[in-house]
């Protein structure tokens, strides 16, 4: 017997409700859009129960697209670069090779609908992520550089027998996570205040601000060295992997980041620092590796508050950084989770405006694009996301979403994304992508065991 497939029904093209001058301007990317290319798209999406009380399937889901639609086109009037396409320009002479967003090219942003047979407990109740929420999500396997021909955004509203879920594709080289949740932040919110406003005048909290930051002495556009995109693209491919959620309590974080500071005799190491502390020491001694071998964490850093002056929360494009703490294997396992949390407080608190230019610097000498194969490294663990981000206040008129979860995009050996937990209240959802054997040995972790906790979604 076949198992049940996701069907697409429907699809749609959603153009900003009312273009103006400045939404079809051309939006030149930095340095930190560029480096993003030959990596996937951001894939996440919330899962939410269908109302108790309901009486008609077809009119609930057929009024429910319609304003998703109708709200997606009012969102998209703030967002405008989601409706475009990437463009490259390139001449001889003088040799040019540029990248940018044409806000104006382009069908604007996909919206799917689409099936399946299966209910919220066929996706909740395995240990594991059940393979079929890949199929939630377009975009799949796409890498940004293909948004010269596929829209930068793509929404997809599955629904299952007792449940919907609510999925966003969007190009990574446009925007970083802090982009995308206000994007999809705005987007609740206008579907929240369609009904109470007309045409484009729904208000919202936080408006995107478009103008690219530039380093100093660097005029965009920025011409790349390179002369076709086979130079700098590369498909990957990642192995079988087992993707599992595990959840900590608010108490059980605070238990870990007293005892990392206590070890460290120090008062300065975060909640986030000792959960990542912890999951380094337990993939890290998972992985069997030997101990002269050099092992790191990195993590996802926001450089809005970083800079000087601060960007702002609003800035749409990206502005993030990868922080690396490095050790020897034996080093990170011979000593305690303290250690471990005090590297990555370090490489944190480091983390600075100097930095940041500095390795912009460097890239503008020799610019180059992120290869998603050359972060499947054994000896890595990196975080991404931020168990910070506002995922659990989009509603959409549904009452709040049950779960969280993410499609195929930037996944490989030793990748950990991070969620706030469902019950909010400093809880955190890790995600975690490990080959087979190594998540086996991880579930048999006992100090990484006892810090998660029971939590039932559905």
């Amino acid at each position: 017997m076949n198992a049940p497939a996701v069907r697409h029904i429907s699809e749609w093209f959603i153009k900003p409700n009312h273009p103006t001058e400045i939404s079809n301007q051309i939006c030149y990317l930095t340095p930190w859009d560029i480096s993003k290319l030959s990596i996937h798209y951001i894939q996440k999406g919330l899962l939410f129960k269908k109302p108790p009380t309901l009486v008609d399937q077809h009119e609930f889901i057929n009024n429910l697209l319609e304003k998703l639609k109708h709200s997606l086109s009012l969102t998209l009037f703030h967002f405008y670069p989601l409706a475009g396409r990437l463009v490259t320009q390139k001449t001889e002479d003088p040799p040019s090779y540029v990248v940018f967003v044409d806000c104006n090219k382009s069908d604007g942003a996909r919206f799917i609908y689409a099936t399946l047979d299966m209910t919220m407990s066929d996706i909740l109740s395995p240990i594991d992520v059940p393979p079929i929420v890949h199929s939630f999500f377009d975009h799949h396997k796409a890498l940004n550089h293909d948004g010269h021909t596929l829209p930068l955004l793509s929404i997809q509203v599955t629904e299952l027998v007792d449940g919907v879920f609510l999925a966003c594709s969007m190009n990574h080289a446009v925007g970083d996570g802090t982009s995308y949740w206000n994007f999809f932040n705005t987007w609740s919110e206008i579907f929240e205040g369609q009904s109470h406003y007309h045409g484009y005048d729904v208000p919202i909290s936080h408006q995107p601000i478009h103008s690219r930051w530039f380093p100093k002495d660097c005029a965009p556009p920025i011409n790349l060295p390179f002369k076709h995109h086979n130079e700098f693209i590369s498909r990957f491919e990642a192995p079988l992997l087992r993707e599992r959620i595990f959840h900590f309590s608010a108490e059980s974080i605070a238990k870990l980041k007293a005892k990392a500071n206590s070890e460290s005799n120090t008062t300065e190491i975060s909640s986030f620092q000792s959960l990542s502390a912890l999951v380094w020491r337990s993939i890290t001694r998972a992985c069997s590796l030997p101990y002269d071998r050099r092992s790191s964490c990195r993590l996802a850093a926001n450089n809005r508050s970083r800079m000087e002056p601060a960007l702002p929360r609003e800035y749409f494009g990206n502005s993030v950084h990868r922080i690396s703490a490095e050790t020897t294997v034996g080093e990170l396992l011979e000593n305690g989770l303290g250690w471990a949390a005090w590297k990555l407080h370090l490489a944190v608190s480091n983390h600075n405006d100097r930095v940041v230019l500095e390795s912009l610097q460097e890239w503008l000498q020799s610019p180059f694009i992120y290869q998603l194969g050359q972060s499947m490294d054994p000896y890595v663990v990196l975080i991404s996301s931020s168990p910070r981000f506002n995922m659990y206040g989009n509603e959409f008129r549904m009452q709040k979403a049950v779960a969280v979860r993410s499609g195929y995009a930037n996944k490989f050996d030793g990748k950990v994304t991070s969620y706030p937990g469902r019950q909010g209240g400093g809880s955190i959802d890790l995600e975690v992508c490990l080959l087979p054997h190594t998540m086996t040995a991880l579930e048999s972790d006992t100090e990484f065991m006892d810090a998660v906790s029971d939590f039932q979604l559905c």
